[in-house]
């Protein structure tokens, strides 16, 4: 059984839509800005920019971790604008994961001559 297999579906589904007519070569904020406006349009509650804070022992860090979208309150999005995806992309989602307690985050690569995405458990 795939996690949040819809609601993933339809997430990427406009990241798709967004890549398609914007394609690549764009900083990640221009791809941001689009997914906002296509999820405001969509109804789609989102939040943008989510902080993080890191709890350790008795203390909060003061480090804080902002994933780019929190979707449907469970969803960790996290955008990138680069030629390819790499390692450490997958271990700030984990981090991500880690901190926020959601199970699931989608890597999406809009710098890429095809739309690149990756979901990532925890």
């Amino acid at each position: 059984m795939i996690l949040y297999k819809e609601e993933s579906y339809r997430i990427i589904g406009i990241c798709m839509d967004v890549h398609n007519y914007l394609g690549p070569g764009f900083l990640e904020i221009v791809y941001k800005d689009a997914l906002e406006y296509e999820f405001k349009k969509a109804g789609i509650n989102y939040e943008r920019e989510k902080e993080y804070k890191v709890h350790y022992k008795d203390i909060i860090l003061p480090h804080n971790f902002f994933a780019d979208f929190v979707v449907m309150d469970k969803i960790v999005l996290e955008i990138k604008g680069v030629a390819s995806l790499a390692d450490e992309h997958d271990a700030q989602c984990i981090n991500y994961l880690k901190v926020s307690g959601n199970k699931l985050a989608l890597l999406v690569n809009f710098g890429e001559k095809s739309l690149n995405h990756k979901r990532l458990l925890w």
